[in-house]
């Protein structure tokens, strides 16, 4: 999706640029280049035209949580009480500025919230739970799944 909210029309060449980008965001545009059939100067503008208009949303360093003591992820369910566009809309503001919460989706089904939280303990967990969970009266109830193992993470997007 665009910054339009329309998809985005990418070609071929778009798409190979994305897909080593994904993977490795430090590579030099010449040698995406290389990879794609293309010169520097044309993924070069390629790159800036998916950036303006919001497929590529941001460049980032992906980091080990364990590496930085964040080591426990866990997982929440989250159920409120009234689905009011009001209340959604704070509770959204509420997780997005939560820091310990990784990633937030509104979805369907039982639970209205799925976050994913990352900390360093669980008593800093509980912590958040008081602020985010407990502390507000629209929280109906919340489950907590907490990760053994991180199998599998990523960000990349099949493209």
């Amino acid at each position: 999706m665009s910054k339009l909210g329309k998809p985005a029309n990418l070609d071929e060449f778009d798409r190979k640029i994305l897909s080593v980008l994904q993977h490795d965001n430090t590579t030099p545009q010449r040698t995406i280049g290389e990879a794609v059939n293309l010169s520097a100067p044309a993924v070069q503008r390629r790159i800036k035209r998916m950036t303006e208009e919001g497929v590529i949303e941001a460049n980032v360093a992906v980091i080990d949580p364990g590496a930085v003591g964040q080591s426990i992820t866990i997982f929440v369910e989250v159920e409120v009480i009234s689905e009011t566009l009001e209340q959604i809309r704070k509770a959204k503001r509420e997780f997005v500025d939560a820091p310990e919460v990784q990633q937030c989706y509104y979805v369907t089904g039982e639970a209205d919230f799925i976050l994913i939280v990352i900390v360093s303990s669980m008593a800093e967990y509980e912590a958040l739970t008081h602020r985010l969970f407990f502390d507000n009266p629209n929280v109906k109830r919340f489950r907590t799944f907490v990760a053994m193992d991180r199998v599998k993470v990523g960000l990349a997007v099949p493209v």
